[in-house]
């Protein structure tokens, strides 16, 4: 890419923008690339740049056999600080309630208002859906669904009881629970949904091999780097794992399942 910037685009939640700044900087120190990253609006630019920070379930979407030829390959994932996560590459949805609320589990939601942040996030909605679908529950279990655009947006209608519940992204909830540390006094979590693979750092398939190779070993060994060490810290990363297309198919079955429920739009 000589001579070329290599150009990024992020689709993920705002606070962990300062993170994928650096690791995008990192990526052009390393490789002697001029690099650019921009906040997308809409998933069809994906196709306008050279890799992406894309939720699992667009990324399923745009690597269905369907399309002509994939856009995307996933290289690289982020394995997340905590037990909980067993030194691999998936994440929770975290349920969260206001703390006085009476709901203790997912099982009492029925008829509650709930919020999700858009409906192809996999943490925010698919695996809501895929949930209900578990369950049985195809005909109706919300009594109103509202979109927030965002899980900050989502996470502060519950604080302020304008909705009674909602799943959040686990790194994104401990993220705004540790900056913002009021919201401990507001929020409970009552039940976890997952795990689901992590968000992958997917690169256009038109890329040359070495690059994608290069790029890969990059985000891989990133960790050992003490500055970017202290940059993953921030955004509760212990390192970068190297991840393939396969690792997605846990959402690829969740999605299909929906699918042969016929349970695509919450409800």
């Amino acid at each position: 890419m000589a001579n070329t910037t290599f150009r990024v685009v992020t689709f993920l939640a705002p606070n962990m923008l300062p993170v994928y700044q650096s690791l995008v900087r990192y990526i052009g120190d390393q490789l002697g690339l001029q690099t650019e990253l921009v906040v997308g609006t809409a998933y069809d630019e994906l196709l306008d740049y050279d890799a992406c920070f894309i939720c699992g379930l667009p990324y399923i979407l745009y690597t269905q056999p369907r399309r002509p030829s994939p856009a995307l390959e996933a290289i690289a994932a982020p394995v997340l600080q905590g037990e909980r996560y067993q030194n691999r590459p998936i994440y929770f949805s975290d349920v969260i309630v206001h703390r006085d609320s009476p709901y203790q589990t997912f099982a009492d939601l029925r008829g509650c208002t709930w919020a999700y942040n858009e409906p192809l996030s996999q943490s925010g909605y698919g695996i809501t859906r895929y949930t209900l679908v578990k369950q049985g529950e195809t005909r109706g279990y919300f009594g109103k669904v509202v979109q927030a655009g965002f899980h900050q947006k989502a996470i502060a209608l519950v604080s302020h009881r304008e909705i009674d519940a909602a799943a959040i992204d686990s790194q994104v909830l401990a993220i705004e629970l540790r900056d913002h540390r009021n919201l401990r006094d507001q929020l409970r979590v009552i039940d976890t949904l997952g795990p689901s693979t992590i968000q992958p750092f997917a690169v256009a398939t038109h890329l040359p091999i070495s690059l994608k190779s290069d790029i890969q070993a990059v985000l891989v060994h990133a960790h050992t780097n003490p500055t970017m060490q202290a940059i993953l810290a921030r955004g509760l990363i212990e390192r970068f794992a190297a991840v393939q297309d396969a690792d997605y198919d846990d959402i690829r079955q969740m999605l299909s399942a929906c699918e042969q429920a016929d349970f695509m739009v919450l409800r």
